[in-house]
């Protein structure tokens, strides 16, 4: 195991470990604010900014780490990301379960992160150790190579392919949602590989910023990664967020390391043994993630509820907010918290309406 291969595997686990913690903290600032009713958006607090600040760091160390280690070897390595979150949400965030789902959801949390643990070492024990230098002649020589140019038109066939079904054809299934995102995350880990490559080298030896070469990648990186947000938001809107987790995981995962071995070779000088024993642990992965993701409580939807004012005697609807049960502020209400932005009072039927007019005439002539 070579030194710039641990040096990366390090930055990789410690920029994972802090991007979850990050996610803890932020959604710590969002549960705060909620729950004391601040009026306040949630940028405007120094725990939400710390949570920020957590994400750049780690996300900056994941970014450095693909200039040491293998692409092969970094990508399955957010499954660090997943235990943390899963042991942070337990302990940091409290959340808990309900003792009749303690041996449903708990056993099997921990029972994946022993899995995703156990994998996680395997994978990298025997994952790929030949690595070379980026430079920008290297990096030419493997884009014009065949073997990347077949494969990136296989890609992009597919990614039209699959482009079409889902626009076109209203085929909004998850599984063709985040192959579109792991046919760009293949193209976004190749680039962020060269341009992390080439920045470092640039910064301990010849400068590697002034070819062209450089800049296509730039470019290709920050499109891909921005095409992978736009498709993600969209499947968030459709699909629980733990199995998007799971199976975006599994996806990009899988399409990483098929681009790590076809563009930058890195299995080459890979023995059977080492290659068998490597898949063993991603798959050994996979499944400790799914057995995470899928004991993940769901939250419960938030479900429209009617108030009356003991005042006016008006009902009024309320169809967003939190499912929490709110305070007794001169109204009656249960349900959600009180979200006066999406209060509208509930129009009567005709027919009450008219009963009502006619009641009223009533009173009128009745006083005269």
């Amino acid at each position: 195991y070579t030194q710039e291969n641990l040096i990366g595997t390090l930055l990789a686990i410690f920029g994972n470990l802090l991007v979850s913690i990050s996610v803890s903290i932020q959604k710590q600032s969002h549960v705060a604010l909620a729950g004391n009713k601040d009026p306040r958006q949630y940028y405007y607090t120094k725990t939400w900014w710390s949570g920020l600040m957590l994400m750049v760091l780690g996300e900056g160390a994941l970014f450095v780490s693909y200039a040491f280690a293998p692409l092969s070897l970094i990508a399955p390595l957010n499954a660090v990301s997943v235990i943390s979150s899963s042991i942070l949400g337990f302990l940091f965030l409290r959340e808990k379960w309900k003792a009749q789902e303690f041996l449903k959801r708990y056993i099997l949390t921990f029972l994946g992160c022993a899995l995703t643990a156990g994998g996680t070492y395997l994978f990298v024990t025997f994952g790929p150790n030949s690595h070379e230098k980026l430079n920008a002649e290297n990096i030419v020589k493997h884009v014009i190579g065949w073997p990347f140019l077949l494969y990136l038109l296989l890609g992009i066939i597919t990614f039209c392919l699959v482009l079409y079904f889902y626009k076109q054809q209203n085929a909004n299934y998850l599984v063709l949602i985040l192959l579109l995102v792991a046919l760009l995350g293949s193209v976004t880990v190749i680039t962020v590989k060269a341009v992390s490559g080439m920045i470092v080298l640039s910064i301990l030896g010849p400068l590697q910023l002034s070819y062209p070469i450089f800049y296509v990648m730039f470019v290709c990186m920050v499109a891909t990664i921005v095409f992978q947000a736009s498709f993600l938001a969209q499947a968030s809107h459709l699909y629980d967020s733990s199995l998007i987790a799971c199976v975006n995981y599994i996806f990009c995962t899988t399409f990483a390391i098929v681009a790590g071995a076809i563009f930058y070779q890195e299995f080459n000088h890979e023995d059977v043994l080492h290659i068998c024993m490597f898949l063993l642990g991603c798959a050994i992965c996979f499944f400790g993630v799914f057995l995470i993701t899928k004991s993940k409580r769901k939250v419960k939807a938030f479900e429209p509820y009617v108030t009356m004012d003991m005042a006016k005697g008006i009902p009024t609807i309320h169809n967003k907010g939190w499912a929490v049960q709110p305070d007794y502020n001169g109204s009656f209400s249960y349900g959600a918290l009180e979200n006066n932005d999406s209060v509208a009072p509930v129009p009567l039927p005709v027919d009450q309406e008219l009963s009502s007019a006619c009641a009223s005439q009533d009173n009128n002539r009745r006083s005269n």
